[in-house]
């Protein structure tokens, strides 16, 4: 079958740093045999959307297309596709690309794919000669896209074939709450699935109950740790974290972080996972540790932050601290394992999510920045 020629389709484009999403006409170009072209039915939005729609983060240029977390059906597959099975009809995940040419891909842990950041935020996914970014404006103007090969805040994407995971376990009641699975949720999984893997009787505690955070909580349940802690500064945030499973809850504007940790623990935590990018809290939460214990950074900190820690007692202390980029996952296998813990009633997503009509963007971002939703999706239906 031949490969689409060019398609007018509706995206959210970020005009230049600090500007508005604004949804508008764009077009996107052929699809190339090693690409996908998928109908997005959700996209969930993440905070990365945000810190790189306001400049603090990198992005190739703009104006762009964001958006990292789709969920939709596939309408072509390119002649050069490897995944055979992958027809028209499917419905797929769309997750971060990686280069699946390094030593961190061949191993299964293409999170830490060092070329992370040139293939997700700076350039696309595309090879060989012609344009290098699938997106233009209907009067020929380049638009970044293939934003981690996919650029899901649009209704139509031309998408890298290794950001494709097929999902043929989702229901079609799933759909509403699948879309963060493919970052949000894998890389809070993740963490506590491929890099920690906590036994029944260690103690993690999880700073920020967000997405990501509320994710490695929930993981650490699903495997039979006994003792999770979740940590923020909002009570009802809290609150959702108790009834996902946490057995503590630890508030650090009424109590410090180690005295809070070590009144629980008088020996420490075994695993802190930070998932708040807050640099003031990566001190407390070193000195919180366990001996042996270990601290994994998830969340982003800013570029000036500098990591306090008492060196000597790091060192006596045999403690480690990790950093981890999407849960240091290979998504072909980490979802579909998320998505079964779902059905099973151990992964339980559908309760930390809202889903708004993709027209609402503005509103789903307020009330993410608010704390009144943890984790925004976006439905596609009334877009056409």
């Amino acid at each position: 079958m031949a490969e689409p020629k060019m398609i007018s389709t509706k995206a959210y484009v970020v005009e230049s740093k600090g500007a508005p999403f604004i949804l508008k006409e764009v077009i996107l170009d052929e699809v190339q045999p090693n690409e996908v072209l998928v109908e997005m039915k959700y996209t969930g939005l993440c905070h990365t959307d945000v810190v790189v729609q306001q400049g603090g983060m990198p992005i190739g240029m703009y104006p762009a297309v964001l958006g990292h977390e789709g969920v939709g059906v596939v309408k072509h597959v390119g002649s050069d596709v490897a995944d055979k099975s992958l027809l028209q009809g499917d419905i797929v995940l769309l997750s971060f690309h990686s280069c699946q040419r390094c030593r961190a891909c061949f191993a299964g842990r293409c999170g830490s794919c060092p070329h992370m950041t040139e293939t997700n935020f700076i350039a696309t996914a595309r090879k060989g000669p012609g344009p290098k970014s699938p997106i233009s404006l209907p009067d020929g103007s380049p638009v970044h896209g293939q934003f981690f090969g996919q650029s899901s805040l649009s209704k139509l994407a031309v998408v890298a074939e290794t950001s494709v995971v097929k999902v043929p376990a989702a229901r079609p009641s799933d759909l509403p709450f699948l879309a963060p699975l493919a970052c949000g949720y894998l890389t809070g999984a993740g963490t506590v699935l491929n890099v920690l893997k906590p036994e029944r009787d260690h103690t993690v505690v999880v700073l920020g109950m967000g997405a990501v955070g509320l994710a490695a909580v929930m993981a650490a349940k699903a495997v039979g740790v006994e003792t999770v802690v979740g940590v923020d500064i909002v009570d009802s945030k809290l609150e959702l974290a108790s009834v996902l499973g946490a057995t503590y809850m630890l508030n650090t504007n009424k109590v410090g972080l180690e005295e809070g940790i070590r009144d629980l623990f008088a020996d420490g935590a075994d695993f802190i996972v930070d998932a708040t990018g807050v640099a003031s809290l990566h001190g407390p939460a070193m000195k919180a540790l366990a001996h042996e214990g270990t601290l994994a950074l998830v969340g982003v900190p800013p570029p000036t932050a500098r990591l306090e820690v008492d060196t000597l007692d790091f060192l006596l202390s045999c403690k480690r601290l990790v950093g981890v980029i999407e849960g240091q996952s290979n998504p072909q296998q980490l979802i579909p394992q998320l998505l079964d813990l779902y059905h099973q009633g151990k992964f339980p997503i559908n309760l930390i999510s809202k889903c708004y009509p993709a027209e609402c963007l503005s509103q789903a971002i307020e009330d993410l920045k608010s704390g009144i939703v943890v984790k925004p999706i976006l439905s596609w239906d009334n877009i056409k």
